[in-house]
């Protein structure tokens, strides 16, 4: 007799993002070739607003939860500025309790957040909200460059896109590598991604706030490829070293030497996306010295390679 299929929830909160819903919904699919039963849920059954000019149709409520194994979160809007209604707050609560799995897509994190079931424990979320989710849940371990944080029965992923990432793992932790490359195919999608989502965030350098050493942060980033001290930064600036390195620290949170070694990590991304020079090359270029160091410092940073880096943003045609 063959084992009854594992039954997955997907919770569609208002303004939920189509593709975070449809992941899940398609990964776990009723299907002869999956051991898995899927049901999309609401808060109650009937129509659930979306983002992006979608809404949905649900058939069922939180009842569901009651009925699931495990429950994935789709992303949301605005998941910043608003808490989950209270009976769903609760509904995952109690599922937890039962022993229910629970797993976010990018900002679906803040729901699970929202129950307290995260705090103490790792988590992600889509790059854009890692500052928002921190503030908002700050007893919640963010980590901004994976593509998604396992801790066993609560699980959080990154942009939409990690949510395959996310799925694939729990069909292979949940079946084994041969069921997971079977959906990563049916999928055409990678069954392992290498490196984190620190890779797509744009700048690696933060936003500067106000414009105190602005002008200093310019002349940084034409010298880049310069031998760059804090004692140079200070003296651009007209100030000490001292208080150089307090107020920008207070202005950016990263030390100035962190600054600029994440400054010269951008501009290798440019060159590795832009022009065809080799690794040792760009090392030089963008004042990282040697390739090996700039592999050092694009694992530490961006969880990936720079040869992986250029594969995956570079087009090639042809």
């Amino acid at each position: 007799m063959a084992p009854r299929p594992h039954r997955v929830a997907v919770l569609v909160l208002e303004g939920a993002k189509p593709l975070d819903v449809g992941i899940p919904a398609q990964v776990f699919t009723t299907r002869r070739s999956m051991p898995y039963e899927v049901r999309v849920c609401g808060a109650a059954p009937g129509l659930v607003a979306g983002g992006d000019g979608l809404a949905y149709h649900v058939a069922d409520g939180l009842d569901a939860l009651e009925w699931a194994q495990t429950v994935f979160i789709p992303g949301y809007r605005h998941p910043d500025q608003e808490d989950p209604p209270a009976p769903v707050v609760d509904a995952l609560r109690a599922a937890h309790g039962r022993g229910i799995r629970l797993a976010a897509i990018s900002t679906g994190a803040f729901a699970l957040a929202a129950t307290g079931l995260l705090d103490g424990k790792r988590a992600t979320t889509h790059w854009h909200y890692t500052k928002q989710l921190r503030a908002k849940h700050p007893l919640v371990n963010v980590d901004e460059n994976v593509l998604f944080v396992d801790e066993g029965d609560v699980l959080t992923s990154a942009g939409a896109a990690s949510g395959i990432d996310l799925c694939l793992h729990l069909v292979r932790r949940d079946h084994g590598v041969a069921l997971s490359n079977h959906v990563a195919r049916r999928l055409v999608a990678a069954p392992y991604r290498s490196g984190g989502q620190a890779q797509y965030v744009p700048r690696s350098v933060p936003e500067p706030i106000g414009v105190r050493f602005a002008a200093t942060r310019e002349w940084a980033l034409a010298h880049l490829g310069e031998p760059l001290t804090l004692e140079d930064l200070a003296r651009n600036a007209n100030v000490s070293a001292r208080t150089f390195s307090r107020r920008f620290v207070e202005d950016t949170g990263y030390t100035p030497m962190q600054w600029v070694l994440r400054a010269r990590v951008d501009l290798a991304r440019e060159l590795l996306e832009a022009s065809e020079l080799g690794v040792e090359q760009i090392a030089d270029v963008a004042g990282l010295g040697t390739g090996a160091n700039l592999r050092l410092h694009f694992g530490r940073i961006l969880g990936t390679s720079p040869s992986e880096y250029r594969h995956t943003f570079v087009r090639r045609d042809g």
